[in-house]
């Protein structure tokens, strides 16, 4: 794995996003070696709870975006049909992005997951997807597309929206600004806010604990 550690112990699966450098950037093989994670845990049953960390100064930096620089179109007789197919070409390939963060929402094992600094962009479709959330103190979030003028089409709002109220969504999704773990636990995003990563972490597996030992 390239992007992620795991290790399970007394029936927690604990998965470490692990390129801190890359401030976790959400690269190919992000999308590839998540659900091949979470399904093997969930269909074999090899746990009862699982943990998502993250390791740096941020929970993730989003989605790389050199994912899409890849996408070629060929010949095409007149700029409108290359501007067409080139639509088709990124729609198809953020449907497959999506089903990635389809897996955990759909998964049977109940997901926490635990933020620090920085969750951006597709940071925000990833977490929304899990069932538990838990932030430092100096965690922020923010919906980055909407300054790149483009949609947050991995999952963000429909899951968001049934999240936190929908004015706090549209706020966020017009203005792209950055939601600090303060507003986001008033909102309702976030179960609890710790005042640094080691004592988040050592809760959230504490509260782990407890639901596998149910």
């Amino acid at each position: 794995m390239k992007c992620f550690e795991l290790t399970i112990k007394d029936n927690i699966a604990h998965l470490v996003l692990n390129r801190p450098e890359k401030r976790n950037a959400m690269i190919k093989e992000f999308w590839e070696e998540l659900p091949e994670l979470l399904l093997d845990i969930d269909n074999n049953a090899r746990a009862r709870v699982i943990v998502i960390t993250s390791t740096g100064p941020h929970f993730t930096s989003g989605l790389d975006t050199s994912l899409f620089g890849d996408l070629s179109l060929s010949d095409a007789v007149t700029a409108r049909e290359r501007a067409i197919q080139a639509q088709s070409i990124f729609y198809n390939e953020v449907k497959r992005l999506q089903k990635t963060f389809n897996v955990l929402e759909k998964s049977r094992i109940p997901i926490l997951v635990a933020i620090q600094g920085g969750c951006i962009g597709g940071g925000l479709d990833f977490i929304t997807a899990c069932d538990l959330r838990y932030a430092t103190q100096d965690a922020f979030f923010t919906i980055f597309e909407t300054n790149l003028a483009m949609t947050a089409d991995v999952g963000t709002f429909p899951r968001l929206a049934k999240l936190i109220p929908e004015g706090f969504v549209k706020e966020m999704a017009f203005t792209g600004k950055r939601i600090s773990a303060k507003d986001a636990f008033r909102f309702g995003l976030i179960n609890a806010v710790y005042t640094t990563q080691d004592e988040m972490i050592r809760d959230v597996l504490e509260i782990a604990q407890e639901i596998a030992s149910k």
